[in-house]
């Protein structure tokens, strides 16, 4: 992934509840690693869905924490964000400053 310009990798937890009408609620939280070295940490939210066929769709909100100069202005910054996932375990997301 990029950050803000910077090639980064992401690690990361995150789990989902099953609400009684069938949508998903996700929390998770990770770590940014960008290749200079710079870190952020960051948790997001979101609601979802699940298909039977095993394939997911959710969208939230992301907010992010980091000491370092190069991305220091996400720490004012609220990003929403859309993830897909398959059966297969491929998955695609997004993400958009709020502004």
């Amino acid at each position: 992934m990029t950050l803000l310009g910077v090639k980064a990798t992401n690690t990361c937890t995150f789990w989902s509840v099953v609400r009684p009408d069938g949508s998903l609620c996700a929390e998770g939280r990770g770590i940014l690693v960008g290749e200079d070295g710079d870190t952020a940490t960051w948790i997001g939210q979101g609601v979802g869905t699940m298909k039977k066929d095993g394939d997911g769709s959710y969208r939230g909100a992301v907010y992010y924490q980091t000491s370092s100069a190069k991305w220091s202005r996400l720490n004012s910054v609220a990003a929403i964000y859309e993830y897909e996932m398959d059966a297969q375990g491929n998955s695609r997301s997004e993400f958009w400053e709020w502004k």
